[in-house]
């Protein structure tokens, strides 16, 4: 797959999908496809053979820690995980110190925190990649395996009806606006006017939007927006670190709940595709779940089980993809594709 792209995004950071252009967010697609087939038929792949990648991780995670280690393995390169505890970073030592301490010693590193600035400044002072992992305001390796995942069983993203349902102000809100005005989809998001995205991203997808042939709408008339849907996504009503919001959120964002009442109202139930970035509360299987329910009298948050476990999800596919995805992201910017 060694095209004008391949040099084009060498040394490349991955910091947000507004850095990159369509036709590079499709390259990333179709080398994470190419590199899926390749891991499922037992093709070797070690396109960054020898490198030594630092995972520095202020917030935990499944799918981002899991995803980036077996990637960085499957690649042929060595992951070294830097939980919070593990290095100085942000309380004796800056990030620009960090940065250029890593950069010596390292060929890529992941961030995955809070502060977007963070994540900015170690690519700044590094000197070499930086991944963004998620931070508060983007999640921009998600919204890959997401239109990855929509690819694969809709057959094409230009056009499709995606609707967003939940906390349109949060990273995956922000991220699905700018990814899916990339690739030129019809993108909704459904929230409380309170939870409307920021500004300044809905004027950045509605430009991007002139050129991609992209639809934007922002309301908060679930019938409006989930007319017609191909795809409805969803992401927990309260992110990391804002616990004390469960109470606020429960009340603004009950109605938006994903259920089969709302399946139906896409008049598409039988093909509609849920998705989900994980974990979900749809259930009482967890500690989180169960201490919703014994405060809240919830049993189900942003989806209810029924819809989780139906065949209208795809969230495990999408999981999957996240490895898929992060290893084109990994292998385009800082491998060898003639390896």
């Amino acid at each position: 797959m060694a095209t004008k792209l391949t040099k084009q995004l060498t040394g490349k950071h991955f910091l947000t999908l507004k850095d990159f252009t369509a036709d590079e967010i499709h390259y990333l697609l179709d080398l994470a496809a190419d590199l899926k087939a390749k891991k499922k038929s037992g093709t070797p792949h070690h396109y960054m053979k020898g490198q030594n990648i630092a995972l520095l991780f202020e917030k935990p995670s499944t799918r981002t820690r899991c995803a980036f280690t077996v990637a960085c393995i499957d690649l042929g390169a060595h992951p070294e995980y830097l939980g919070k505890n593990d290095i100085q970073f942000g309380k004796k030592e800056s990030v620009r110190d960090t940065a250029i301490v890593l950069g010596r010693m390292f060929d890529g590193i992941q961030f995955r925190g809070f502060d977007q600035e963070t994540v900015n400044g170690l690519a700044e002072n590094s000197g070499v990649p930086v991944w963004n992992g998620l931070t508060n305001e983007f999640h921009p390796t998600q919204i890959l395996a997401d239109l990855l995942t929509i690819k694969e069983h809709i057959g094409h993203l230009k056009g499709v009806k995606f609707v967003y349902v939940g906390d349109g102000r949060n990273n995956m809100g922000n991220s699905l606006l700018i990814g899916c005005a990339k690739v030129g989809m019809d993108v909704r998001i459904c929230s409380p006017e309170v939870l409307f995205p920021d500004e300044d991203v809905v004027r950045y997808a509605e430009e991007v939007a002139k050129d991609s042939g992209a639809n934007i709408t922002i309301t908060s008339d679930i019938d409006e927006a989930v007319s017609g849907a191909e795809v409805i996504y969803t992401d927990v009503w309260v992110s990391m670190g804002e616990e004390d919001k469960f109470k606020e959120r429960i009340d603004l964002l009950y109605p938006y709940q994903v259920n089969k009442a709302m399946l139906e109202k896409t008049g598409n139930q039988d093909n509609v595709m849920f998705l989900h970035c994980l974990p979900s509360f749809h259930d009482l299987e967890t500690e989180v779940g169960r201490d919703i329910h014994e405060k809240f009298g919830l049993k189900e948050m942003e989806v209810t089980d029924e819809v989780f476990q139906s065949k209208n999800s795809f969230v495990f596919d999408e999981a999957e993809n996240r490895l898929h995805t992060i290893k084109a992201v990994m292998a385009a910017t800082n491998g060898n594709e003639t390896s």
